[in-house]
């Protein structure tokens, strides 16, 4: 029977035992009880800053830096160290980009992978073409000052439009370096370890890579844009401080991006 189903019978409703009767409280118990001091209100949840971002910000540019110093040392040691980390940090961005809520250690095991490629990559870099590495940091440096200083000062913003052309531009982008990557491995490396990027343009003498380069670090720039207009929607918003990390990595993404970006634009220009 149902009444064998011990959510039944262990209930006094059910077991023939009925429910104890509550006593009526007196006039003077409920006096007592209103008399009593409300409970205080619970704590607002802190809200992001601008302060606090910055803090988040520059400690995992910290991991990062510190976690490619290891990748730049290591690749005559263990040279494809930094292969697997690109792997891992890839799937850490993803993981990342799609978790509802920020969580910091994943955020601060994505630099440390990131760090250890991108230290390991960029060795590669300055072994064939030395120099590079130092022009590409300062070059970093450059659009992401100027982008900053242009987005402080109210003279460039996110636009709706602006973001729906990004939006096309950066699939597009990405479908290409898709494309790129299989004529590299598939027919395109012995002629050109660039693949299509170290194409000219036809009529021209300009390798396409130049061009593309230009575009990617403009694109890089606008998804700066949105990375502070996300942080500074965030901070009048008042939502809570934890989404510091959001923006966080959001910035060390694009900032990563565009360093590689001019790492290789400047490699095709020394070709």
């Amino acid at each position: 029977m149902a009444l064998n189903n011990p959510a039944f019978s262990n209930s006094p409703a059910f077991n023939g035992k009925g429910v104890p009767a509550i006593p009526t409280p007196t006039a003077e118990q409920l006096q007592a009880q209103f008399d009593l001091p409300s409970a205080p209100p619970p704590a607002a949840a802190e809200p992001m800053t601008i302060e606090g971002t910055l803090r988040v910000t520059f400690g995992n540019f910290a991991v990062l830096l510190v976690a490619a110093a290891i990748g730049w040392v290591t690749v005559p040691v263990v040279p494809f160290l930094w292969i697997g980390a690109a792997l891992i940090g890839f799937v850490l961005a993803l993981v990342n980009i799609f978790k509802k809520e920020p969580s910091p250690p994943l955020v601060l095991a994505y630099a440390a992978a990131q760090g250890v490629f991108v230290g390991g990559i960029s060795a590669f870099y300055e072994a064939n073409w030395p120099g590079i590495v130092s022009q590409a940091v300062l070059a970093t440096f450059v659009v992401v000052g100027v982008t900053l200083a242009l987005f402080a000062s109210g003279k460039i913003r996110a636009s709706k439009r602006a973001t729906k052309i990004f939006l096309i531009a950066i699939i597009g982008y990405a479908a290409f370096s898709l494309i790129n990557v299989f004529v590299m491995i598939f027919g395109g490396a012995d002629a050109n370890p660039w693949g299509l990027r170290g194409a000219d343009i036809p009529g021209t003498s300009i390798p396409l890579g130049l061009v593309l380069g230009v575009l990617a670090v403009l694109l890089g720039a606008y998804s700066l844009v949105l990375d502070f207009d996300f942080i500074q929607k965030g901070v009048q918003q008042r939502v809570p401080k934890k989404y510091a990390w959001t923006g966080a990595f959001g910035v060390m993404v694009t900032v990563i991006w565009l360093y590689l970006e001019i790492l290789r634009m400047l490699a095709i220009s020394r070709d």
